[in-house]
């Protein structure tokens, strides 16, 4: 009964004029595991944030090409236009630069006339900005009355004695053209972007990328990792009568999360809209071919 009596006073003892609370020393053993179980989990969540605002070591980003380009202030979009990320400095790429910007340089018009083409094609192929005759479809009007391409009529009346129809000879135009009038221009750009494609690889060892700009100027370099690359056209862009040539320098850093957006303009580009652009182009004027034909 001692014993009993004992625990009794223990669980229940309270002391005069405290309202027959229970003492301090039980309810500091109470609090003292919650503060500590709170500290406890407030350390782990810092933990688990600093976790989570790392990047991963293979993390990569995205790159949002923008190119305008204006002869005055009203711009808009380079479209149609092949653009390249080669790995490396501007240091590390300067013989290869130098070779871009000092590539000797033949105009789609100089090419086309060098190959006895009338003007009404060079200016069909100039009027949709054209390397080929692929590049668009040739329209009956193309091949009739005022905007009639002497090449194109030549060919539709070879492909009607050969396909019995008009219709089909146009829609098959291409085959009763010449080589050099079908894709010579396109073939002699190849070679030379290959060229220096090759060159750009042999430096860095590391695969060129490459995008072409929709009808907004605009083109995206996807899973790009973090270092120093340059942003080339490699071959001039014609607009109006000047060549223009891009090589901007841009670094990706490991935090570079999500898209990094670069806006590269020509130096005719005043529009304010694009004022805080990330490059500028470096540019020649287009080499004038007088007409061969008689």
């Amino acid at each position: 009964s001692f014993i009993r009596n004992h625990n009794q006073c223990s669980l229940s003892t309270s002391y005069p004029g405290d309202g027959g609370q229970t003492p301090a020393a039980p309810v500091r053993r109470i609090v003292l595991p919650k503060i500590i179980a709170i500290g406890v989990l407030l350390l782990l969540a810092v933990a688990g944030a600093s976790q989570t605002t790392s990047p991963p070591q293979d993390a990569r980003t995205v790159i949002r090409l923008k190119v305008r380009v204006a002869e005055g202030t009203k711009a808009a979009g380079l479209q149609r236009k092949r653009f390249f990320l080669i790995k490396g400095s501007r240091e590390q790429n300067k013989a290869l630069i130098a070779s871009i910007e000092e590539q000797p340089v033949l105009s789609r018009d100089c090419y086309y006339r060098s190959q006895g083409a009338s003007e009404p094609l060079i200016s069909w192929l100039k009027e949709n900005d054209c390397e080929s005759v692929y590049c668009r479809e040739v329209e009956p009007k193309n091949i009739e009355g005022a905007a009639a391409v002497l090449e194109f009529q030549r060919a539709v009346a070879a492909g009607e004695k050969e396909f019995g129809n008009r219709e089909l000879a146009r829609k098959w135009i291409t085959m009763n053209l010449a080589n050099e009038l079908r894709n010579g221009f396109y073939k002699r750009q190849q070679q030379s972007l290959q060229a220096f494609l090759t060159q750009a690889e042999s430096l860095s060892q590391v695969k060129v990328g490459s995008v072409m700009t929709d009808r907004n100027g605009t083109a995206y370099f996807t899973d790009v990792e973090p270092g120093e690359y340059i942003i080339s056209n490699i071959l001039p862009a014609e607009f109006g009568n000047k060549n223009l040539f891009w090589n901007c320098s841009i670094t990706i850093k490991r935090d570079d999360l999500g898209t990094t957006q670069f806006l590269i303009v020509n130096q005719g580009n005043k529009d304010r809209r694009d004022a805080r652009n990330n490059c500028v182009s470096v540019e020649e004027p287009i080499p004038v071919c007088e007409s061969t034909q008689k």
